[in-house]
């Protein structure tokens, strides 16, 4: 997804300096419009013995490279078709050779799209006014450590302020996907903003390339939430072996997924001394994804009736992979539920995150036996307009399994206008989350610090 467009032109074998370039090549970029939100959109075309080639890239997205599969002209037609996504583009092409006007289409929706040449072929990305500027005002290390139990190499940053120490730590866990340690998405790096910013109040940060991603070894496509959880016991084990850390002071932050690998890791490592759970779950990951499916799709601009529609149809295919055993008939009652919009391929697609290991684990699992054995302190917060992981149905249970648990030192908060990323938001939309320039309000980076300073 990350290859660059001079290796996929490269790939088609030609020799690029004897064939000469078409009135279309180059850099052209539009906006996707879904509902409030605008998607940049870059289409890069070159010409190679083999005729037109093309890749896409989603600056907003952090998506590089994308790899068209097929990219046909026929005079003033142009229908570009990105296999790995499910998209096709139909399009003309101007008079004047200055515009490309049509349509793309995924997901069984179409949405206008208008490309404009880039001037100079060059597409400024999205602006971060808060990623941190070297030189830093403190000490940052790369390094390894191992996970002895999975027998696994990890990869990693880690950031000591300046002074003597020893220092409190922590240790970031990821969300879910294929994350590297900055916790890469959307042309943002919240683990870097984030540990930038507790370092330079008086906390070493680790950050960790997830398994199988960036530098780290092992092995992500059959990896669950517990295979993860070990990962970052083994974060702590190594913390421990840093003179710069105090041994009594090491304590864990996850966001959304690494919310509810938190306790897990302190439910059973007492050597943890705090935890602070950022959008993580309190509910089952079935009942996640429902409430997920109808919040997105409300923020998006559905009714809410329709949106509740979305979700008991959502309900309907949980509970086909949750309780049929038989491969093939799961196959045929997922296909008959997802209805003939949903192509082969792309159904294929879906089947394989559906019944991956991760997948059905994460549907399963409950997070509140852990948070109820959990007895450090906790700071769980979460957006007011988080829709990946509502605040309504977490933040009450994630409070319930704590003071059932005897646990005296906890706080829950909702922070006002605030996205799954802790952006200050509109809507909370996923497709939002590219647009907003900020990477991590002010008031959630203060909250995170000011409470782990206290403890």
């Amino acid at each position: 997804m990350r290859k660059s467009f001079l290796l996929a032109v490269l790939a088609a074998g030609a020799s690029l300096a004897q064939v000469k370039p078409s009135d279309i090549d180059g850099a052209w970029v539009g906006n996707i419009e879904v509902g409030p939100t605008k998607i940049k959109t870059v289409f890069h075309l070159a010409t190679t013995q083999d005729g037109l080639v093309a890749t896409l890239d989603s600056p907003d997205q952090g998506a590089m490279g994308i790899p068209v599969a097929a990219a046909k002209r026929d005079g003033a037609s142009l229908t570009l078709e990105v296999a790995v996504v499910g998209g096709r583009y139909e399009a003309k092409i101007s008079a004047d050779l200055q515009t490309i006007e049509g349509t793309w289409k995924q997901g069984g929706g179409s949405f206008p799209l208008v490309l404009k040449r880039a001037e100079g072929g060059v597409v400024a990305g999205p602006k971060r006014p808060q990623m941190p500027v070297k030189p830093y005002p403190y000490r940052e290390e790369e390094l390894t450590y191992q996970n002895h139990q999975a027998g696994i190499q990890l990869a990693a940053t880690l950031t000591i302020p300046q002074g003597k120490g020893p220092f409190p730590a922590v240790a970031l866990i990821s969300g879910s996907g294929p994350n590297d340690r900055d916790e890469s998405l959307m042309g943002h790096k919240p683990f870097l903003v984030l540990a930038d910013y507790l370092t330079r109040q008086g906390i070493a940060v680790l950050r960790t390339d997830k398994r199988g991603i960036g530098k780290s070894g092992g092995v992500i496509a059959t990896a669950t939430t517990a295979d993860f959880a070990t990962d970052a016991e083994a974060a702590v084990a190594y913390l421990k072996t840093r003179p710069e850390v105090d041994a009594h002071k090491i304590g864990l932050i996850g966001h959304s997924e690494g919310g509810v690998i938190a306790p897990m890791v302190a439910a059973r490592d007492h050597d943890v001394a705090f935890i602070v759970m950022m959008a993580g779950s309190g509910v089952p990951g079935d009942q996640i994804i429902v409430a997920q499916v109808v919040a997105g799709n409300e923020a998006a601009g559905m009714s809410h009736e329709m949106a509740l529609q979305a979700g008991v149809q959502q309900r309907k295919i949980l509970d086909i992979v949750e309780q049929e055993t038989d491969d093939t008939v799961r196959r045929e009652k997922l296909r008959t539920v997802l209805g003939p919009a949903v192509t082969g391929a792309q159904f294929d697609t879906a089947y394989r995150q559906l019944t991956s290991p991760w997948y059905r684990y994460f549907l399963t699992y409950d997070p509140a036996p852990a948070l109820r054995k959990v007895t450090c302190p906790v700071l769980a917060i979460n957006g007011e307009k988080d829709t990946q992981v509502p605040p309504k149905l977490n933040l009450p249970a994630i409070r319930k399994a704590l003071e059932d648990g005897g646990n005296k030192h906890f706080e829950v908060v909702e922070l006002t206008g605030l996205n799954h990323l802790f952006q200050t938001a509109k809507t909370g939309a996923v497709n939002e989350y590219a647009q907003v320039e900020e990477t991590i309000a002010p008031a959630a980076l203060e909250k995170m610090a000011g409470w782990i300073l206290k403890q």
